[in-house]
């Protein structure tokens, strides 16, 4: 067996791992029946402009086993005759892909053991290409296809889908990405836009994408390559402030007909340091999952399904969402992108969706990330810094800042390397050193990695309670530059500590801080849909974590002013609050000393 896959196998049984990396695709043989039937239904899909439709699958084996499993397969034609070399091992007959989602034939259909008749129903989305479903026996790991169904397809595959809104450059500039199957040699995107009830103006798009060349690795150049499509950013700039906009998605074709996305609408940023309500979700770790129960695998269902539909239940309520690493858990199989951007539709064409790197994401050996592990599957961060727009100066490096409203953010990168003399560092400095904290009193750092604190079992076995070389040199600057929260993704669980600086409380924790600053507080949120099994905390007592919860969830921040901020952790579960505190101050309280943060004094002065 290629080593790689082995690796992969290795990996499935932890939580964060792509339950697709469970499929044997290199030991698939021809088992074909002809008693054995696959039929799939509606024939043609969107027929209205839908982006998702549930299909009825319908189908028979002669000699049914509780391992048989049903692939969705897109494109339709998969056989070893369309495989491209990709300098692996061979094994014929050989599919060149793994499927998109699968499920297993006796999910609700109890009888199928003894009657080899069953019926699914699954969700698909546009995904560019048209879809067949397979039949086989031997389970995951030793499969047979057994039956094949009829084709069916969009009625437009490469319409424009999905799109994603994210802060700009500029506090006036929102940009719109979007995924589809028209190259820009076919046809012309572009964004109208305009004020709600107002003029609306034609805003030109870029069009980026990526082969399989531009991937590291396997399972991403080999059996979970799939094209991503052709992604399109455009930027909408000169925008009022809080003023509500629409906006849908176009394309011109050579003979000038249009193709259009349905209407969407937003709420433009507010003016740097305005006094008004500002709220923001954050989180890492969330993942994607299936409505209709297909790849389940590790709980990522009830997490990210739920926290998904949280955030959406209280959409009206939210300005935007910070999502910090570990974003789709792809791992290599590149479908899985437009499972997650599909998920999140109704969260990021409505308000910004800013990311950060995970090791998920990036990590991959002999490709400069900072850990050479195989966490990425091979994507080495391509998709993801693709996929999504992110106001870095260099996208690759995705580290950044952006200011909403009172808000500054400072999202570093922890796939790179953050210590001093680094590039990031510098960058981390220069975020927190120069933000105005009279216009943006709430200065927020956030990482994937644990670079603070954390009781999780898996870094009390280092002896760190953090990332190893974390907080070293970074807790210098957060104490010096005034760093009131500091969030970060990774473990999959929920904790907060009280005002800590080099490992000690400077103050209690409480629910209610007022008065100059102390230290910062450190908040790990990555429980929002990854399996919770391997981040349990320590049975030890660490004085500095003050509230821990041992399931999925999410914080928001809401600034109700320049002196009152409100920090609430909900559960995924039932959107309600199990942890918050406030924060109560003055403006000459940011700039009064702290611990180890005074000028120091001369004789002269």
């Amino acid at each position: 067996m290629a080593t790689w896959y082995t690796n992969l196998i290795a990996a499935a049984a932890h939580p964060g791992e792509q339950p697709l990396s469970r499929i044997a695709v290199e030991r698939m043989v021809l088992a074909v029946n002809e008693s054995a039937h696959v039929r799939a239904s509606p024939l043609v899909l969107g027929l209205k402009g839908e982006t998702n439709e549930w299909v009825e699958v319908e189908f028979f084996n002669p000699n049914p086993s509780n391992t048989d499993w049903v692939g969705v397969f897109s494109p339709a034609d998969f056989s070893s005759a369309i495989c491209e070399a990709y300098g692996v091992p061979q094994y014929y007959p050989m599919l060149c892909t793994a499927p998109i989602k699968y499920q297993y034939a006796n999910f609700n259909n109890n009888g199928y053991s003894k009657s080899g008749k069953g019926k699914l129903k699954l969700q698909l989305i546009n995904q560019r290409e048209d879809f067949s479903f397979a039949l086989f026996s031997g389970g995951l790991e030793n499969p047979k296809l057994v039956a094949v169904s009829n084709k069916i397809a969009f009625a437009n595959p490469k319409a424009p889908v999905y799109p994603r809104l994210a802060q700009g450059k500029s506090w006036n500039e929102m940009t719109v990405t979007w995924t589809s199957g028209y190259d820009f040699k076919e046809a012309v995107p572009f964004v109208e836009w305009g004020a709600k009830g107002g003029q609306r103006v034609l805003s030109p798009a870029g069009t980026l994408t990526f082969d399989r060349n531009s991937m590291c690795g396997a399972p991403a150049r080999t059996v979970g390559w799939r094209h991503p499509g052709y992604i399109h950013t455009s930027y909408l700039k000169e925008l009022w402030p809080d003023s509500l906009y629409t906006y849908r998605l176009g394309h011109r074709l050579p003979n000038g007909t249009h193709i259009w996305s349905k209407s969407y609408s937003f709420k433009a940023s507010p003016y740097p340091g305005q006094d008004s309500v500002q709220r923001v979700v954050i989180f890492g770790d969330m993942g994607k999952a299936e409505a209709d129960g297909s790849n389940e695998f590790n709980d990522f269902q009830p997490g990210s399904l739920n926290t998904t539909y949280q955030i959406i239940r209280d959409l009206k309520n939210i300005d935007m969402v910070v999502h910090i690493g570990d974003i789709c858990y792809a791992n290599g199989y590149l479908s899985q992108w437009d499972q997650f951007t599909a998920q999140i539709e109704p969260i990021a064409s409505t308000v910004p969706y800013m990311i950060g790197m995970g090791n998920h994401e990036r990590d991959w050996p002999g490709t400069g990330s900072f850990y050479g592990n195989l966490d990425s599957g091979g994507e080495c961060g391509v998709p993801a810094q693709t996929v999504f727009y992110t106001p870095a100066e260099n996208r690759a490096k995705l580290w950044y800042a952006t200011d909403y409203g009172m808000f500054r953010f400072c999202i570093a990168n922890t796939e790179e390397d953050w210590r001093p003399g680094t590039e990031q560092y510098k960058f981390i400095e220069q975020c927190l050193s120069s933000v105005d904290r009279q216009k943006q009193p709430w200065l927020i750092f956030l990482a994937h990695r644990v670079l603070g604190y954390s009781s999780c079992t898996f870094y009390e076995e280092e002896g760190t309670f953090e990332e190893p070389m974390g907080r070293e040199s970074l807790q210098e600057l957060w104490q010096k530059y005034k760093v009131d929260l500091a969030f970060y993704g990774h473990v999959h669980n929920y904790e907060r500590t009280c005002p800590v600086y080099q490992n000690k409380c400077v103050v209690s924790g409480s629910d209610h801080y007022s008065g100059p600053f102390t230290a910062t507080t450190h908040v790990v949120v990555g429980g929002a849909g990854a399996g919770t099994s391997d981040s349990e905390f320590t049975t030890s007592n660490i004085k500095w974590s003050y509230y821990r919860d041992f399931d999925y969830g999410f914080v928001k921040l809401t600034a109700l002013n320049h002196s009152s901020l409100l920090f609430e952790y909900k559960k995924s579960s039932d959107g309600n609050v199990y942890d918050h505190f406030t924060i109560s101050r003055d403006y000459r309280d940011i700039l009064a000393c702290s611990i180890d943060n005074c000028p120091r004094t001369t004789l002269a002065t």
